[in-house]
């Protein structure tokens, strides 16, 4: 999904199930951590640093949301690259910072324009693992982008954040490009009137005084900016029941919107059956929602949470396309990765595609039906844009996510029913908490072809005109 200030209307083979728990897949990527996308993201050349990768953060932080006052410690566990490090970088706003350590050592380092630069006393090995502490505290705000604020949003009673594509910065130090993926514990210390959720697993929730410290583990390998969280005053409900080895499924609400919510996300669990049987098991151990009491411009995808504006909730299941959209992002976006931000095509369009899907297996507009009105929507818009390298200026285009649904469309006409789902399934299970790249879908697709498709996708993928509208004849899965 778009930023919340891009104002956006949102818009190998098939094998065995991976019965490993999402631990088992955050250990078996720390294994692999040195392995790094060439070079500074193309769109972001400040944010992230591809001389190191983290394997784990752990973040202690204290909340007050009166004042908007926030303090925190993070302990950063990484590993050098090839090379190495005399000197590396996280990114992280304009805070006080009270020490910054490296390997238990005082290094020498500067705070400007959103960049800690850390030079250690003693070079770091090439390859070797090594750990970072630092402390900070401030008044969090947004960062600025080209959408406006991204990253913390300080609300009327409480706090959300939601970082697409470069605002985790904006509350805690971080290697800030979406290739380097980790896994995370978040300690929330707040007043105890609020709530706090995060993505993952609660451990513990610890009531002292006038305070309460909520403790949260994201096993799974999670992108710096789909760490998120919300502070406020909610009532937490679980969505259907999801019975032995399902999937817990919260939503977390205000009192005044749990009616309406009730009606809206309904249906959420059985999306989540569908989506399961089209895109193979969710890949993390829960799923929650959060409505928050303010409007959002759209609704915003962290790893294995979904936020959403009250907005988005008006009791006639009005928003619910985008709920699809937001549970699809757990498998294509946060699972599977971009490997920078030139393929962003490869969350959204496959989200997009997600929503005709969910149409189609409830009863509404096939995607066929779905697949010609965005076709009719994008022959008449300049057609200038490439999905394979947008521009970061057109990142969040309307035209992205249209033409990003109508290419898993073509191909799904392309290859027929059984390939195409194969081929879907294929896609997150082989990926699954790794990154991918517009080359290697391109490749992953032309193993289940039976005749060529590089001209397909070529078209669809790295031109700028419309290819005609997919016309084969298309029926759901299954």
């Amino acid at each position: 999904m778009a930023p919340l200030s891009a104002g956006h209307s949102e818009p190998e083979g098939d094998g065995p199930a991976d019965s490993g728990s999402s631990a088992a897949q955050g250990d078996q990527t720390a294994v692999g951590a040195v392995q790094q996308a060439a070079g500074a993201d193309p769109y972001f050349p400040e944010h992230g640093d591809p001389r190191y990768r983290v394997h784990r953060y752990e973040l202690a932080l204290d909340y007050r949301p009166a004042p908007n006052r926030l303090s925190g410690t993070a302990r950063v566990n990484a590993i050098a690259g090839r090379a190495p490090l005399t000197e590396f970088v996280l990114n992280l706003a304009d805070y006080k910072i009270g020490r910054v350590r490296v390997d238990g050592r005082q290094p020498h380092y500067t705070h400007r324009g959103g960049r800690l630069r850390i030079r250690p006393a003693k070079p770091v090995r090439a390859g070797a693992p090594f750990t970072v502490e630092v402390h900070w505290s401030g008044n969090p705000e947004p960062v600025d982008s080209p959408w406006g604020g991204l990253g913390w949003e300080e609300l009327e009673d409480g706090a959300l954040v939601a970082s697409q594509p470069i605002g985790a910065p904006s509350w805690y130090p971080c290697n800030d490009r979406p290739a380097d993926k980790a896994s995370y514990q978040l300690s929330v210390t707040t007043p105890s009137a609020y709530a706090v959720v995060a993505g993952g697993r609660l451990l513990t929730r610890t009531t002292k005084a006038s305070t309460t410290t909520w403790v949260y583990e994201q096993s799974a390998p999670t992108s710096s900016y789909l760490v998120g969280l919300a502070i406020g005053k909610y009532q937490t409900v679980l969505l259907g029941d999801p019975g032995p080895g399902g999937v817990p499924q919260h939503g977390h609400i205000p009192a005044q919107l749990l009616g309406d919510f009730s009606r809206d996300f309904a249906r959420q669990p059985q999306m989540m059956d569908v989506f399961q049987e089209l895109f193979g098991p969710y890949p993390f151990d829960e799923y929650a929602v959060v409505v928050t009491e303010e409007e959002l411009d759209v609704p915003v995808e962290a790893q294995g949470l979904s936020l959403f504006g009250a907005n988005h909730v008006d009791g006639a299941r009005g928003s619910e396309r985008l709920v699809a959209h937001e549970l699809a992002h757990q498998w294509f976006g946060n699972s599977v990765s971009i490997a920078d931000w030139r393929h962003i095509w490869l969350n959204e369009g496959f989200a997009k595609y997600a929503e005709w899907l969910w149409s189609e297996r409830s009863g509404g507009r096939t995607a066929q039906q779905l697949a010609a009105a965005a076709h009719r929507v994008l022959s008449v818009l300049p057609q200038d844009l490439r999905l394979s390298d947008p521009g970061r200026k057109s990142m969040f285009d309307d035209r992205l996510y249209e033409r990003g649904g109508l290419v898993l469309h073509a191909v799904r006409c392309a290859l027929g029913d059984i390939a195409f789902f194969r081929m879907l399934r294929g896609w997150g299970q082989q990926h699954r908490g790794g990154t991918v790249t517009t080359e290697s879908f391109a490749s992953h697709v032309a193993r289940y072809a039976t005749e060529p498709v590089d001209e397909l996708l070529h078209a669809w993928i790295h031109g700028t005109t419309l290819p005609p509208l997919p016309g084969a004849d298309t029926r759901a899965a299954g």
